[in-house]
């Protein structure tokens, strides 16, 4: 929320920002709390982040963890499979970082890699991706039936949104980092992105275990939802 270079003062920005400061505290408060039941209650809880490139993923998970105790929580951003991840069942390498008792787990991107990224870029075959959707929902519900709590998250953006923050990224010594070959191809093929997304929330859009879409242009109210949907999805109590 801090001012970038070339803006000007605004007073009415500036309340919006204190505004969203003191809001986002209290949230991360309840986040705690939140937490405190997770560890006392030995609860596992699992939350996907998925969504286009540049949606947003990664900054929204480190407002939610800001202040949480490190030893109870993790968060996956699983690189290429290996050669030896590449020959196994391909849940297999996502099952070794579920949520042990006590802990909450934060993909950001997930299995759902399978559903939209890898069929738009040629990383799977047709084979490998319809053999995906006919398995997830099952997979998923075997999380839950054994007590973990699930929750989907997809970040929503639209295309001339992400080409304002790809610009931003390359032109910002600091961020240039996160831009990668896929990153740069994504614009191209936004439609593409888009058929494999529909098709994925049609296949895997269950009433147990449904997606949650947080419209996501504007970061602030976003990180806000994305906080208030989880506390809304966890069922803790305080003491």
């Amino acid at each position: 929320m801090m001012l970038k270079s070339g803006d000007k003062f605004s007073p009415e920005r500036t309340l919006k920002t204190l505004k969203y400061e003191k809001e986002l505290e209290s949230l991360q408060n309840e986040l705690i709390e939140l937490q405190n039941w997770v560890i006392t209650q030995k609860q596992r809880v699992c939350i996907l982040f998925e969504g286009r490139d540049a949606a947003g993923k990664g900054g929204a998970i480190r407002r939610i963890t800001h202040h949480l105790n490190p030893r109870f929580y993790t968060v996956n951003a699983l690189p290429k499979p290996s050669e030896k991840e590449m020959g196994q069942w391909y849940f297999q390498r996502y099952i070794n970082k579920l949520p042990n008792p006590s802990e909450i787990v934060f993909f950001d991107r997930s299995w759902y890699n399978r559903a939209v990224v890898e069929p738009v870029n040629g990383f799977c075959t047709t084979q490998e991706y319809e053999h995906f959707l006919n398995e997830v929902n099952g997979f998923e519900e075997m999380l839950v039936n054994d007590g973990i709590i699930l929750i989907k998250l997809y970040i929503s953006i639209t295309k001339d949104e992400q080409q304002l923050r790809f610009n931003e990224m390359q032109s910002n010594p600091l961020k240039r980092w996160k831009v990668t070959a896929v990153d740069l191809k994504a614009q191209d093929l936004w439609d593409q992105y888009t058929l494999y997304k529909q098709r994925m929330f049609e296949k895997t859009n269950t009433e147990k275990n449904p997606w949650i879409i947080i419209e996501a242009n504007k970061k602030a109210k976003a990180r806000s939802q994305i906080i208030k949907t989880i506390l809304s999805k966890v069922p803790y109590q305080t003491p």
